[in-house]
């Protein structure tokens, strides 16, 4: 069985760059050759803010886009989230899409893939890392943060990467493929 990973474009806005960089990431993850990757953008799934009656740990979900997106999360056995920093914050749009599930994120590894200005996203990871704690998923160590993004997307809005940022890409990968071989176990328990 093939572990598969969700690289998750969490911003929605318009005039957004995370399809850019979450179609590179994407492309890197199933080169990368331990996991099937798979696109994920939270724009396809127009979540309003949380509107579901009932608590998430019952699983009782009412909308259709619930219901979709729990079938989504639920589908993959590790999650990349690609994040950008807003007020040295994740966007809105990730928080909320974390809280309308709960037991579909259990007891799997998250990375981060974060971009910026200076600080290449690294404040927005902080607070998502906490946020993803209570979810009972196991947050990397390792991250892959784009300093300057804006430099490094070209008149197509093609994402173009560098030596730097590959390595940690790797590095990101490996650890979450060992860390989602070890977590398969307590999601079948």
């Amino acid at each position: 069985m093939s572990l598969k990973l969700q690289t998750i474009i969490c911003s929605t806005r318009p005039g957004r760059v995370g399809p850019s960089v979450g179609r590179w990431f994407n492309d890197f993850a199933a080169q990368h050759g331990k996991f099937d990757a798979q696109l994920i953008d939270l724009a396809d799934f127009d979540l309003p803010i949380y509107d579901e009656a009932n608590h998430p740990r019952t699983q009782k979900y009412e909308h259709a886009h619930t219901k979709a997106w729990a079938q989504s999360v639920a589908a993959a056995d590790a999650y990349a989230f690609v994040l950008p920093e807003y007020n040295f914050c994740p966007p809105p749009s990730f928080f909320n899409a974390l809280n309308y599930v709960y037991h579909e994120w259990n007891y799997k590894p998250c990375g981060f893939v974060s971009y910026g200005g200076v600080s290449g996203g690294l404040r927005s990871v902080q607070g998502a890392k906490q946020m993803v704690t209570t979810l009972k998923m196991m947050p990397m160590v390792e991250s892959v943060a784009i300093p300057m993004v804006a430099s490094l997307i070209d008149e197509n809005k093609t994402f173009n990467s560098n030596e730097l940022i590959d390595a940690s890409a790797q590095s990101m990968l490996d650890e979450m493929h060992k860390w989602a071989q070890a977590l398969a176990s307590m999601r079948t328990a």
